[in-house]
């Protein structure tokens, strides 16, 4: 299969999931256990030959459950401030494109770092929405009630990436060997 239509493939497969994923993990009631970081870091990691495809992919997603939110559900799908949310995103994409060839140490270093830009800079959101007022201790306050999110958030994206990137290598490498026994 040509490189161009895997990325396609790839790209769709991830919109899909991340909507998926966020409209079961809110059946669930488990806040933030989506792993839309892991989704975004993914989609730069590996659709570097369409970079745009890379950031629509997650950002697409993250939309298209908003607008299933905001329109089917008692669940507010879009909010003020939640623009950084895709800031976020986009700043995660950015960070797997600087992923040279993904190795687990490595892949779990920058899952932790894309779920820690993704709560810094999506917490931030909410206190550009005055919910704790806009002074200081209004900014940390924010921070200090969203970390039990982040616990949920981390553990999301570590599930989230090992098993994608994780499968995305093991059938990697399966076509591989397909490929050796057809040709041999």
């Amino acid at each position: 299969m040509k490189r161009n239509n895997l990325s396609i493939l790839l790209a769709i497969f991830l919109v899909v999931l991340a909507v998926v994923a966020r409209i079961f993990n809110a059946q669930l009631h488990v806040a933030n256990f989506v792993p839309i970081a892991a989704i975004s870091l993914f989609s730069g990691a590996m659709i570097k030959d369409k970079r745009s495809l890379a950031f629509l992919a997650p950002l697409l997603g993250q939309f298209l459950a908003d607008v299933y939110f905001q329109f089917f559900t008692n669940t507010p799908g879009f909010y003020p401030g939640q623009w950084l949310n895709y800031g976020a995103l986009v700043s995660v994409t950015a960070l797997g494109l600087l992923m040279k060839q993904p190795k687990p140490l490595t892949t779990v270093a920058f899952l932790f770092g894309g779920s820690t830009l993704f709560f810094l800079v999506s917490n931030f959101g909410y206190f550009l929405s005055g919910w704790n007022g806009y002074t200081f201790s209004g900014l940390v306050k924010t921070y200090i009630d969203a970390i039990p999110f982040f616990k949920s958030t981390m553990i999301g994206d570590m599930v989230g990436g090992i098993l994608l990137f994780g499968g995305y290598f093991y059938v990697q490498q399966a076509l591989m060997k397909k490929t050796q026994k057809v040709a041999a």
